[in-house]
């Protein structure tokens, strides 16, 4: 299946979930993620099943003053 991940098109099995896709990343901590505008809790990565044109958003907090 096809999907956007911070805008950048990847290919994944079907069947995948958010967590095979952010694997694709190996983001650093601490981070979030949102799959079409949707967050989605970390504990829900595993279960949250991903469709075919989904936009997922990987994200880092930013600090500042």
């Amino acid at each position: 299946m096809n999907i956007l991940i911070n805008d950048t098109p990847r290919e994944l099995p079907a069947g995948a979930t958010l967590a095979d896709a952010i694997a694709l990343l190996a983001p650093v901590p601490p981070f979030a993620a949102a799959v079409n505008q949707q967050f989605v809790p970390r504990s829900g990565y595993a279960a949250h099943a991903l469709q075919d044109q989904d936009r997922i958003e990987v994200i880092r907090p930013v600090t500042g003053g």
